[in-house]
């Protein structure tokens, strides 16, 4: 698109503000790296005024400083709702300099007010001992990124933006960051932005030409090889290069213009006229030295336009006469005094272009999307629910039946568009295809006619980058929605660190009590280890609920829900959650139906509990041996356990336990979920045999619950990383899983009762031997697996 007009040039007015206060906020952050006190230079700089640890990062804080000015004028100007996302690692200085400067962060940190007193804490607190980040974190005012995810700036942006159709999200993106791969996926994040309905993302890529010690790919790319690349990933992009502060700052002006009048005559044209060409967005790189503004020469060394100026440029001020010197210099080089007044506050010029109120970056509510959340409108279970005469007389694919509460979800949120679901390529696949009655699937590429659920105001969102999918979600929820993300379970391991850093997101910002909670990050984690026999080895990998185990007890939430209407309650508590990263792994494949509504409900609210129908104990005495068993597959199994030793080993007392909520295993002191002593002793006995059938690694089961009393009679089967492409009961065969080993564990660790029961245990054995000359001549599972059903 050209230009609709040529943006009127900056007054010289208007440049000394803009200059003024871009000054300030560089003054502001290399105050914050090195000053412990004399915060306006009202003396000299002595050894004393310096932190003794140095720690935060200039080269990237100038250039960030220049956004945010700029990025203040066009919003002031022009009424415009906006957010930015700070992608450049360690940009905390920048961020925090500019929150002060506007007050949000006065507002928001009254201890800290716009004076010399406040200014002093705003220095001495950062990356200090009872302080701040060095990065952009939660405490932050404005944020929804934290620093030390890089690569993930772009992909948080959109997902701030979709749905959101008056927001302007400003994306800064590292040149440094630019060389990870989520980041370059996230350029293509602007096909599935809708200008109907979405906001609008600028990302601005910041060419500053180094990360912590080398140059970075993009900075050294010929301008024209920039350009293609850019244009290829559909941007338009507008050019602002220089070292020299006043010429950069009319070109910034410029480019900042141009972008926001392009933006909203796409968005004028699609919702207006019509239009339905998929617009070339327009961005921004913004080429500027490293350290611009600070030391041009440390030692003898180039600093200013290198990768020296990377952290620190002067390290030893304490020791050093010059270093201290030359920051003193490098600090009035600002002309504080024209910026500040006597007592610390900026002056009317420094602010001219602040923006007032919650049009601030720093207070703007989408920024604490607790603000915005609305409650979920999930339909009724019992619409959903199947209907369950007795335990395991049908069958059901749980997902399936998920799926016809989602777009019912969907439905509900048509006016409103606050829900979405995330996913790689799946959600047919993991049977939720139920959705797109209710949505399609968002794209603004080119379409064809044998293509199916493609829509451009569709909210199922589909692309084979879990990290996209992640990013996307994290960037809707932090600004107030809801939404799922659904997964083939052995590759949510792609997304590991995307998860840690939303969960120490969430974790902090509880500590905050003015973030107000957003909508937990739902995963479904379905096509799970146990039906991956026609996928094989590559596809089995049920560890990524051990990795999310790891993390903080108050956050993390782990659900496995054995039948269709169970999966319907944990799916129900997860949606209307908060604050929390609930994980709920289920399968697609037809299961048996255990529960009733009521009853799944009953059991869910418990988290693990007795099913007195499965087992044999009379109530007059403890077991003799407890079958335990959390997931789908694995409830199965020992459920057809219990029902061959209730017809071959009749006098033993058995009690089935199902775990649906994990963190039941662990402590009560370790989990808010988790058991006391007493309950879980009540439940698993204190000494006898436990034999525990798991979804996962066996290993995980012991390490929640190494501190029971009965631990010792603890005896746990999952999968052990053994795998292919088989029949579904060969995998839990491979994995020793299977029924007729549970039987012969069960054997082998009740005493007394191996050699009562040597002809049973052989007979268990036998079927498994026979079990693999059967799938190796026929293909399929015996047939006594594969017709079996629940005869309790």
């Amino acid at each position: 698109m050209s230009d609709t007009h040529t943006p009127p040039a900056l007054s010289d007015q208007e440049l000394a503000a803009l200059d003024a206060h871009w000054r300030a906020a560089n003054y502001l952050a290399v105050g914050q790296i090195y000053l412990m006190a004399n915060p306006l230079l009202t003396r000299p700089l002595t050894p004393e005024d310096i932190k003794p640890r140095l720690l935060g990062h200039w080269g990237t804080s100038p250039g960030l400083n220049l956004v945010h000015t700029h990025l203040n004028r066009v919003v002031k100007d022009r009424g415009i709702e906006a957010l930015c996302v700070w992608g450049p690692g360690h940009g905390g200085p920048a961020v925090l300099a500019n929150a002060w400067l506007e007050g949000s962060y006065s507002e928001t940190y009254p201890d800290v007010p716009r004076t010399t007193e406040g200014m002093g804490r705003l220095f001495k607190q950062f990356s200090f001992p009872g302080g701040v980040p060095s990065h952009v974190a939660p405490e932050t005012p404005g944020s929804i990124h934290e620093g030390g995810e890089l690569g993930y700036a772009l992909t948080h942006a959109y997902g701030a933006a979709f749905d959101h159709p008056g927001l302007l999200v400003t994306c800064v993106v590292g040149d440094g960051e630019a060389e990870t791969g989520p980041l370059a996926a996230s350029w293509h994040s602007d096909k599935f932005l809708d200008p109907v309905h979405d906001g609008a993302v600028l990302p601005v890529l910041h060419l500053n030409g180094y990360k912590i010690a080398n140059p970075t790919v993009l900075a050294r790319l010929p301008e024209e090889e920039l350009d293609q690349l850019l244009r290829g990933y559909g941007h338009d992009p507008l050019y602002v290069t220089g070292d020299d502060p006043a010429t950069v700052h009319r070109a910034m002006a410029a480019a900042m213009d141009t972008a926001v009048e392009r933006i909203t005559a796409y968005q004028r044209a699609a919702r207006e006229d019509g239009a339905t060409e998929r617009p070339r967005w327009p961005m921004i790189v913004l080429r500027t030295p490293k350290g611009w503004t600070g030391p041009k020469e440390v030692d003898g060394l180039p600093v200013e336009g290198t990768w020296r100026s990377h952290q620190v440029p002067l390290s030893g001020v304490r020791d050093n006469p010059e270093h201290l010197r030359q920051l003193e210099a490098w600090l009035r080089s600002y002309r504080p005094e024209e910026l500040f007044d006597a007592d610390g506050r900026p002056t009317e010029q420094v602010l001219a272009c602040v923006p007032e109120a919650t049009a601030r970056l720093g207070s703007t509510p989408y920024a604490n999307g607790g603000l915005l959340l609305r409650d979920l409108p999930v339909p009724p279970l019992e619409d959903h629910a199947v209907r369950v005469d007795r335990p395991g007389s049908a069958s059901h694919s749980p997902t399936q039946v998920l799926g016809g509460l989602l777009e019912g979800v969907m439905a509900a949120t048509a006016e409103r568009r606050d829900f979405r679901l995330v996913g790689p390529d799946e959600t047919a696949s993991n049977r939720l295809q139920a959705l797109y009655r209710a949505t399609g699937k968002a794209w603004q590429a080119q379409t064809l006619p044998t293509d199916e659920h493609l829509a451009r105001d569709g909210r199922v969102m589909e692309v084979l980058s879990e990290h996209l999918c992640q990013g996307w979600l994290e960037g809707y929820l932090l600004t107030g929605r809801h939404g799922l993300f659904s997964s083939y379970e052995a590759f949510a391991h792609i997304v590991d660190s995307m998860v840690n850093q939303h969960i120490k997101w969430l974790r902090t910002s509880r500590r905050l009590p003015w973030r107000l909670p957003i909508a937990s990050l739902n995963y479904l984690l379905t096509s799970h280890v146990w039906r991956q026999d026609h996928n094989g080895f590559s596809h089995q990998d049920p560890g990524f609920v051990d990795h999310i185990l790891n993390k903080s007890p108050e956050v993390v939430r782990v659900y496995l829900p054995p039948d269709a209407n169970t999966l319907l309650s944990v799916a129900d508590h997860a949606l209307r959650s908060r604050d929390y990263v609930n994980v709920i792994v289920a399968g697609k494949q037809p299961t048996f139906d255990w529960l009733t509504l009521e009853e799944a409900r009953a059991h869910c609210a418990r988290g693990a509990g007795a099913w007195e129908w499965a087992g044999t104990e009379d109530g007059s005495r403890e077991p003799d041996v407890v079958l335990g068993c959390a997931g789908d597959v694995p409830t199965q199994e020992v459920l057809a356990a219990a029902d061959l030793l209730r017809r071959h080993l009749p006098e033993l007392a058995v009690r089935v336990v199902n775990v649906v909520d994990i963190a039941r295993m662990l402590p009560h002191e370790e989990h808010p979920h988790g058991m006391p002593d007493s309950e879980y002793d009540a439940l698993f006995t204190r000494d006898k045999p436990v034999i525990f059938a798991y979804h996962g690694y066996p290993w995980l089961i012991h390490r929640l619950a190494y501190r029971r009393a009965g631990h010792a009679n603890l005896h746990v089967r999952g999968y052990k990383e053994e795998g292919t492409t088989t029949t579904p009961f060969d995998m839990v065969v491979r994995n020793d899983l299977d029924r007729y080993r549970l039987v012969m564990d069960v054997i082998d660790r009740v005493p007394g009762l191996g050699v009562r029961a040597v002809a049973v245990r052989q007979a268990m054995a036998d079927v498994r031997t026979r079990h693999h000359a059967w799938i190796r001549e026929h293909g399929v599972d015996l047939p006594e697996v594969e017709e079996w059903s629940w005869s309790g």
